[in-house]
């Protein structure tokens, strides 16, 4: 297809302000599916874990046809903790749609999302979506994006954006809330066709594209997807993949260098076609295309003709990681027992495997003979991670999340996030406790209807850590809370780490509720009657700050006289059970979360009790 009859955009937003549902009602619209298809309820959301948490974790394409013209549209992320997908997608395509919630209007990521897309030139589409919900105020939200795009720099022509407004999930769009015809998705594609301009780009020139996006198999290895910016290519031809590095992490004009060449040939095409990608003999200029042939493909990579080697695209900029954890083999009694025990070998090959699609991790060989150190955007990232390695029958462990701090000019540095939270009134008190307790900083209030709060606060990294948890059960699970990174900022200084010790077994065996009854008297119980337990694994919370030794193992004595008690019944109170996320918040530095197939464990990092006096000691 002509470069002309071409668009290609990304859907950027804030989290649940409906990316993933606007593109299931485009699809419809454009009938891209047969009426006989059966399409699930987010179809873009193909993973696991997308569908159960109901997130966007990676950035996909797809495609729909109108009148005559190809739409490749992005979907994207919208937690902070997966904007690295973002920052990447934005050099694939020539615009995006900013989708704002009628009701909540510009949140944390739309304000990130936007910066970016602004930065680089492009002119925005904006979608007031959610409009025919109760409390909705098109009006108002327009307002606020206005306002957030003269605040973050915006141009005068890209401040004149076009706008819609609509509903993802009821399947409309039009230009004027003010007409009678609220159906169909025309507005939207006329739209597009009219504001998002086409690539420009030259179907005469040699051939040269830059990847944005990777993928993974098997059998062909990495997987490479851009944009052609000019020339055409075949299967079979031959080009030059060029990498490149910034020399800094400064991003200017010529501050990177070619760190390698590599000659190939073209081995496979595809194309996205609907949700499926389609393998073609022949691409040209303006199309978003994966391709195989060399044997090392990175984020950022020029794939050019032998006459444009010389000149490649300088490297795509991604911001670094906040924050780092350690993943260690597991060395615990039960090891092997769930799952598959992976050997530091195994287990660096599959996070290996790991970066090669997702861009915004890193891996450190530290010299540890157990286990390597993983950095990623946030907790979240980092614990959809765990989550689908355990799912793949890994056995492994991980330490306390930290964040990654840096020296300029003598201070030490930390990442900020700016945190929004919508309250209401009556539990605003203990919020600003707690925040005020980590270090958080109130940068604006806002009154919202019914009630609500709106608070925005500049808060280290580290001062998030655990406390997403805490904040629910605060205000009852009627808050919300959003967050993304601003950037670094000096050291706040030291914050209150958790105020009770652990109850940590002695023994190994099976817990018994003759002991359980005891120890729960001494604090908050983790386990129940029959699991397994080991030495120096955590079995509770104490209600005192340091750790309780105990022996939830112990069983009651058999005597030939008759107990006094032997009617009474054993009452246990319910076990407060530990998922992945909250495992993660609320171990210290000198513990560790085991995690397998079937279950997730506490424990410490030395498991002997005298060899934890010896350390403590030193």
């Amino acid at each position: 297809m002509q470069a002309e009859k071409i668009r290609n955009l990304a859907i950027v937003a804030h989290i649940d302000h409906g990316k993933t549902t606007l593109i299931d009602s485009i699809f419809r619209a454009a009938q891209t599916f047969s009426e006989r298809t059966q399409l699930a309820e987010r179809v873009m959301d193909s993973g696991a874990l997308e569908r159960e948490r109901g997130i966007t974790i990676r950035s996909k394409p797809c495609t729909v046809e109108w009148k005559g013209y190809l739409i490749n549209i992005i979907d994207t992320p919208g937690h902070a903790d997966f904007s690295g997908e973002v920052e990447r997608i934005l050099s694939t395509v020539d615009s995006v749609i900013l989708i704002v919630d009628a009701n909540e209007g510009p949140m944390p990521q739309t304000r990130y999302v936007l910066k970016h897309a602004l930065s680089i030139g492009m002119r925005p589409l904006v979608f007031i979506n959610k409009v025919d919900r109760e409390g909705a105020d098109p009006d108002g939200a327009l307002n606020q994006t206005f306002d957030l795009f003269f605040e973050l720099g915006a141009t005068d022509e890209q401040a004149d954006f076009p706008v819609l407004y609509g509903s993802g999930l009821s399947g409309w769009a039009v230009k004027d809330l003010k007409g009678t015809k609220r159906e169909g998705m025309d507005d939207l594609f006329q739209a597009i066709i009219d504001h998002v301009p086409a690539p420009k780009v030259d179907p005469d020139e040699p051939f040269l594209m830059q990847v944005s996006t990777l993928a993974w198999n098997e059998y062909v290895g990495r997987i490479g997807c851009g944009k052609i910016l000019q020339g055409r290519i075949r299967k079979g031809d031959p080009f030059v993949r060029v990498s490149t590095k910034w020399r800094s992490a400064r991003h200017e004009e010529g501050n990177w260098d070619i760190t390698g060449t590599e000659s190939a040939r073209v081995a496979q095409l595809w194309v996205t076609r609907g949700l499926e990608r389609t393998e073609v003999d022949e691409v040209g200029a303006g199309d978003i295309v994966w391709l195989t042939g060399p044997t090392e493909i990175g984020i950022g990579d020029t794939f050019a003709a032998a006459e444009l080697a010389e000149t490649p695209l300088k490297p795509l900029a991604i911001e670094e990681p906040t924050v780092s954890m350690f993943f260690l083999v597991n060395s615990g009694p039960f090891a092997g027992r769930e799952g598959q025990a992976v050997t530091l070998r195994q287990l660096k090959a599959r996070l290996e495997r790991e970066m090669h699609v997702n861009v915004s991790l890193r891996m450190e060989d530290l010299g540890r003979p157990d286990g390597v150190k993983v950095s990623g955007r946030g907790e979240l990232q980092l614990g959809i991670l765990i989550e689908e390695m355990r799912r793949e029958g890994m056995e492994f462990c991980i330490s306390k999340p930290e964040v990654i701090t840096k020296t300029e000019d003598g201070v030490l540095m930390e990442p900020y996030e700016l945190l929004t939270i919508d309250v209401p009134e009556e539990h605003q008190g203990i919020v600003f406790e707690k925040l005020a307790k980590r270090k958080g900083k109130v940068k604006n209030i806002e009154n919202q209807s019914r009630g609500l709060l709106r608070i925005e606060f500049e808060i280290p990294t580290r001062g998030l850590i655990g406390y997403r948890g805490e904040f629910l059960t605060d205000t009852r699970g009627l808050g919300i809370m959003s967050n993304c990174t601003m950037g670094y900022g000096p050291w706040a200084g030291d914050l209150t780490s958790r105020s009770r010790g652990s109850l940590v077994s002695l023994d190994t065996g099976e817990a018994t509720a003759y002991q359980l009854e005891n120890l729960q008297e001494r604090g908050t119980l983790f386990i129940s009657p029959l699991d397994p337990v080991y030495a120096g694994m955590i079995v509770g919370e104490n209600s005192r700050p340091g750790d309780m030794p105990c022996n939830p193992t112990k069983k009651k004595q058999q005597t030939n006289h008759r107990s006094a008690t032997k009617e009474a019944t054993t009452k246990l109170d319910v076990p407060r059970r530990m998922p992945l996320e909250k495992a993660m918040e609320w171990i210290e530095n000198d513990e560790l979360v085991e995690v397998t197939p079937q279950s997730i464990r506490l424990r410490k990092a030395i498991l002997d009790e005298l060899e934890r006096r010896k350390a403590g000691r030193k």
